[in-house]
């Protein structure tokens, strides 16, 4: 399965960036002319690619407005320890995994291609203790700013690096054993997505 998506990836990059030189009306291949921050409407989808290296995914699709952007995605972390983001720091005894989630994002361009957004995602979390290894769902209501700058590669295909914060209320749930687990409320993560820009109008 994962060789499949690296040679869709693979042959997405590649169509694209063929495809891309042929779509200049000036400049060059790296700074084309009108240039890329210069959009006025643009769809655009992406991926968070390293969640596919701990078994889960990450999808999202995009719509630009002049210097703002609107954007929906999905995740699933597989089994990334989602607690190794929080600011106090991993909590002993006990992982954190990403279930299947939607999200939903509000942003606008602040300079060139450099983005700042706001937004609002629905966690269910599936809690691990370690030593039992006994599951449980906690669903979090997630909120968060972000900022990242898109790096294009011609017209079409860009890499997205960026920071996250997430603020959520304190939830606490109990294990049979006793044991009690706390969500943290503060998460800083840095994050690189893949993307395509389907389609643009200058």
């Amino acid at each position: 399965m994962k060789k499949q998506i690296v040679l869709i990836v693979a042959l997405i990059f590649t169509a694209t960036t063929i495809s891309a030189q042929s779509q200049y009306n000036g400049g060059t291949f790296w700074k084309p002319i009108p240039r890329n921050y210069e959009v006025r409407q643009a769809f655009e989808v992406e991926s968070l690619v390293p969640m596919f290296f701990t078994g889960g995914y990450h999808f999202g699709v995009g719509y630009r407005y002049n210097r703002f952007r609107v954007r929906a995605s999905i995740i699933n972390g597989g089994s990334y320890n989602a607690d190794v983001q929080a600011v106090s720091g991993t909590i002993e005894g006990y992982k954190r995994y990403y279930t299947t989630s939607p999200g939903f994002f509000l942003g606008y361009n602040l300079w060139k291609n450099l983005e700042m957004y706001g937004y609002y995602e629905r966690h269910t979390f599936k809690i691990e203790q370690m030593v039992t290894h006994d599951k449980q769902n906690l669903p979090s209501n997630d909120f968060g700013i972000g900022m990242s700058y898109q790096f294009f590669i011609g017209r079409t295909f860009y890499i997205q690096p960026g920071v996250h914060t997430y603020f959520r209320s304190e939830q606490t749930i109990k294990f049979a054993d006793a044991g009690t687990y706390t969500i943290p409320t503060l998460e800083i993560s840095p994050v690189v997505r893949l993307g395509v820009r389907l389609w643009r109008k200058y």
